[in-house]
């Protein structure tokens, strides 16, 4: 199943804002893919949202982007993700929310509310559709 086109919005300030927020979950995906504890999946999906909706261009350039690409068309034809992949980001969220609960905050409350959104971004990881493991074409 192919993505569909882009769907850019008419509104020119509207565009530039998409575009804006685009490279800005871009930078923040990128980073992600280098810093542990900063996200990268969801940042990635979200540039790719902005840009869909500002500019056909980029729009293609994340679809046909080495790294993202692949990422970008399977969300959206609902494939999901691979088991491998959703086993790295709970085991990233558990390792960063721990670190962040043990050793940073010490407000009781606060602490409970990270773990809760742990406990429901995991959940959502879990619940979203697992993209079974392509056989090796070599």
């Amino acid at each position: 199943m192919l993505p569909a086109m882009a769907q850019v919005v008419q509104n020119r300030w509207l565009r530039s804002v998409y575009v804006v927020l685009g490279f800005l979950m871009l930078g923040i995906g990128v980073i992600g893919t280098v810093l542990p504890g900063i996200p990268t999946t969801m940042p990635i999906i979200l540039a790719a949202f902005f840009f869909s909706k500002s500019s056909q261009r980029f729009d293609d350039w994340m679809l046909n982007h080495k790294l993202f690409g692949p990422l970008v068309r399977d969300w959206r034809a609902g494939v999901g993700f691979t088991a491998r992949a959703k086993s790295i980001a709970i085991t990233a969220i558990a390792a960063t929310f721990t670190i962040t609960v043990v050793w940073v905050v010490d407000v009781p409350g606060v602490r409970i509310g990270l773990i809760l959104l742990a406990m429901a971004i995991s959940a959502y990881i879990l619940w979203l559709p697992t993209k079974p493991v392509e056989p090796d074409k070599s």
